[in-house]
């Protein structure tokens, strides 16, 4: 039983991640809404959570099976949420909080022999500090890393989810 409500599980997160890329991509058709770099980043992250969901889902693995699963899941959501809540900072943050900033990534960007790259910096920070739209007084940033934390709690269950006793057709499903 515990096999089947975690293939459930898995497959609920790829719903609510087909559901999120489907909502993104709508409000940008309708709202005119152009995405910034970090939107992008996120969109693939939800994606890579998608497929990842769904080959848990299809394969219906064993408990250690679904805890590997649910640590790539969880990695992966993190990861999203670490984007998102850069741009809820960068559309949050004062100029005085940018500037220094951004002038250290100058700094890094030229070490690296990448200064070419600051122009472009410039313009995708204002552009992922615009605020365009919002919901309930949610920005799009703030509502994927709500979504990132919903699908990094779901991650979380597999991965802690005590054992139990296995029966025999169940522990030759094992991986």
């Amino acid at each position: 039983m515990p096999l089947a409500r975690t293939r459930s599980l898995f497959f609920l997160a790829f719903i609510a991640c087909a559901l999120i890329i489907g909502t993104v991509v709508y409000l940008q058709r309708v709202f005119d809404l152009t995405p910034c770099v970090l939107c992008v980043w996120q969109r693939w992250v939800f994606l890579i959570c998608a497929a990842l969901a769904l080959a848990a889902a299809w394969h219906g693995p064993g408990p250690n099976g679904c805890r590997r699963y649910g640590a790539l899941m969880l990695v992966l959501t993190l990861s999203g949420g670490t984007i998102a809540g850069t741009q809820v900072w960068l559309q949050t943050a004062t100029a005085d909080e940018l500037v220094p900033v951004i002038a250290a990534i100058e700094r890094s960007l030229d070490a690296l022999f990448l200064g070419h790259v600051v122009e472009r910096l410039r313009f995708d920070t204002l552009l992922c500090a615009e605020i365009n739209w919002s919901l309930f007084g949610m920005t799009l940033p703030e509502w994927s890393l709500l979504a990132f934390v919903g699908l990094a709690l779901l991650a979380l269950y597999p991965i802690f989810q005590s054992s139990g006793k296995v029966s025999g057709a169940e522990s030759r499903a094992e991986d």
